[in-house]
């Protein structure tokens, strides 16, 4: 069987409802980078960011018929400190859910972006 020639994953999306907003939550609030803000067609802008060490960036793309936000993105996030990091977003009003803990496997968390978009923090092991 032929295997494709894929070699990583670069870029996720996550619907938002403002892109202005979105930008602000995640350079400001999660302190990723702006690694792209580009228009393509129409006026429509294409933004992506990322934590500053990280190949895979978060694109937040316009709203389109079917993409909708409020899901579950199922991105995990990858941290040194889930405590630390937990405590710092509930102090800029981030909601955030509690942390759990279960043998053998990291400790971890969600959050919610302003749109209602689910994110997850995981502490490396």
């Amino acid at each position: 069987m032929a295997k494709t020639k894929i070699v990583d994953v670069v870029t996720v999306s996550v619907p938002v409802s403002d892109q202005e907003r979105a930008l602000k939550f995640y350079t400001d609030t999660l302190g990723f980078e702006k690694r792209r803000d580009a228009e393509f067609g129409g006026g429509m802008r294409w933004i992506e960011v990322g934590p500053a060490k990280s190949a895979t960036t978060i694109a937040l793309p316009p709203l389109g018929p079917t993409y909708k936000p409020g899901v579950d993105t199922g991105i995990r996030l990858a941290t040194d400190d889930a405590e630390a990091d937990h405590e710092e977003l509930r102090a800029r009003g981030v909601e955030v859910d509690d942390i759990l803990r279960f043998p053998n496997v990291p400790p971890m968390f969600s959050f919610k972006d302003p749109d209602g978009n689910t994110l997850y923090v995981v502490e490396r092991m």
